[in-house]
């Protein structure tokens, strides 16, 4: 990408966005341009249209999404395909018609079949049925990767999609409700460590910064610590161990999010469609049980109680691990461990 050309960042405050933004920043580019979604709705094709037209990018980088764990896309599916839907089409439409030279469509992992081999492959795509608790965010996203595809055939466009794995860090989602595993278990062992502690004013000050989720900020009596911690045991934080969904037995990837800023950067600068083809994986390429994961973010965060498993709760796809190969081939591989990059994390949510 020449530096003298406007990039244009959709979704600039979110996990991946900002993690864009900064490694954009970091590498000399200053032609940037992004709007918070209260400034510009990304769901409404003439507000799109317009901003396009007027801002003329060069390159689109389209990380503006609603995403969340399984509560959050099997509680509010509906939203889930609208918002993503129609972010996808509006941008992507859009870059075509303002004559965008690039564009980079992030996608997400959930759009392999729920049962298809491991580690999974590109080809995989439409092989299978989807996971049922995710399928609204995955057809969305799974929509994304065919507008560029066809864009690309009939437009003459280049317009890549990359499909990284589970993502963490900084600027992640840390609502109980809507959060994904690694910062919702950040979470829950960090408030369970203040809860032995007895520290309140550390729980009031975390709760004041971040709501709970599942209505339980609306319940919370933060004057009162019993009924602080009436409220932490309903979220599944107990003095004596914290309480999480699933057998903790399925497998998942995860990538630390500036690593993913790092290979979106990468293949921007050295490859095009023709290159890539429909689409192409991003991942470190291991898996953990997520009950082991549990035990190593107990570890980070310095919880001393123990952890059980509501079983009655759905574990999601058995298993989600991407088969990065064709990355590799190209040049490029994770370097943030994963225990590494949970103590960044860590690190960030007690700092912010």
């Amino acid at each position: 990408m020449d530096r003298n050309f406007k990039v244009y960042l959709a979704g600039h405050t979110g996990l991946v966005g900002s993690s864009i933004l900064r490694k954009l920043t970091r590498d000399g580019f200053d032609n940037l341009t992004y709007k918070r979604s209260k400034e510009l709705d990304l769901r409404r094709q003439k507000e799109t249209e317009d901003f396009f037209f007027s801002e003329k990018p060069d390159y689109v980088f389209l990380s503006a999404a609603k995403a969340g764990g399984i509560l959050a896309n099997s509680t509010y599916s509906a939203e889930f395909i609208y918002n993503n839907l129609s972010i996808a089409l509006n941008v992507i439409h859009s870059s075509y018609k303002s004559g965008v030279k690039k564009l980079l469509n992030l996608g997400s992992s959930c759009i392999y079949p729920k049962l298809a081999p491991q580690p999974m492959k590109e080809e995989y795509l439409l092989s299978g049925s989807l996971e049922p608790t995710n399928e609204a965010y995955s057809v969305a996203k799974i929509s994304a990767i065919k507008l560029c595809r066809y864009y690309n055939e009939q437009y003459g466009t280049n317009f890549i999609s990359v499909m990284p794995t589970n993502l963490y860090g900084p600027n992640d989602n840390f609502n109980l409700e809507t959060a994904h595993v690694i910062p919702a278990l950040l979470r829950k062992f960090h408030l369970g460590k203040l809860l032995q502690k007895k520290d309140f004013d550390l729980i009031i000050n975390d709760i004041k910064t971040r709501p709970l989720g599942f209505n339980l900020d609306n319940e919370i009596n933060l004057e009162d610590e019993k009924s602080i911690e009436h409220i932490l045991n309903k979220a599944g934080i107990f003095n004596d161990h914290i309480l999480l969904w699933g057998t903790g037995e399925v497998y998942r990837e995860f990538l630390y999010v500036d690593d993913l800023s790092d290979a979106c950067l990468f293949l921007m600068n050295n490859y095009d469609y023709k290159d890539i083809g429909e689409l192409i994986n991003i991942g470190t390429g291991e898996d953990i049980k997520l009950k082991d994961l549990a035990v190593m973010i107990k570890d980070v965060t310095g919880y001393e109680g123990g952890i059980k498993h509501d079983t009655s709760k759905p574990d999601g796809t058995p298993r989600k691990l991407l088969d990065v190969g064709r990355l590799k081939a190209l040049g490029w591989e994770a370097k943030i461990p994963l225990n590494e990059g949970i103590r960044k994390s860590y690190d960030w949510y007690k700092s912010n």
